[in-house]
């Protein structure tokens, strides 16, 4: 996405960026996933080149390592907003709405706990509007 100006993440699976880094989660193709390495919490950081009214976003999970508990924070300009979110544990592209559209600079993903065994996430699509 050309309003990213940087993607921080917690892990890769085996360290693996190629198969399985972040830029994955935004590069449009169906078999492409970020692939967290095992322990929780996992996350994802965003930084946006500018300042962008958001009211949503989307997640697409791997059902089997999907985040049980997701916190959002959004920050801008001293603002924060934090809000928690509960997917469920399938393959279906989800979309959470935050309480009040608000423009945002950073997005911040924390994934607390998983459905998988070992901690994993596993993200194939990511964005916001």
């Amino acid at each position: 996405m050309e309003s990213i100006e940087s993607v921080v993440v917690s892990s890769v699976l085996n360290k693996d960026v190629k198969q399985f880094g972040k830029k994955n989660m935004f590069d449009g193709q169906d078999e492409t996933c970020w692939n967290s390495d095992q322990g929780s919490p996992q996350w994802v950081k965003v930084k946006l080149k500018e300042e962008m009214e958001i009211t949503f976003f989307t997640i697409q999970f791997q059902g089997g390592f999907t985040a049980k508990e997701l916190v959002f924070k959004g920050e801008s300009n001293g603002y924060s907003e934090e809000v928690c979110f509960f997917p469920e544990d399938n393959n279906s592209v989800q979309q959470f709405a935050l309480k009040h559209p608000t423009k945002l600079k950073s997005l911040f993903f924390k994934f607390n706990s998983s459905t998988d065994f070992f901690g994993r996430v596993i993200i194939y699509k990511l964005s916001w509007s």
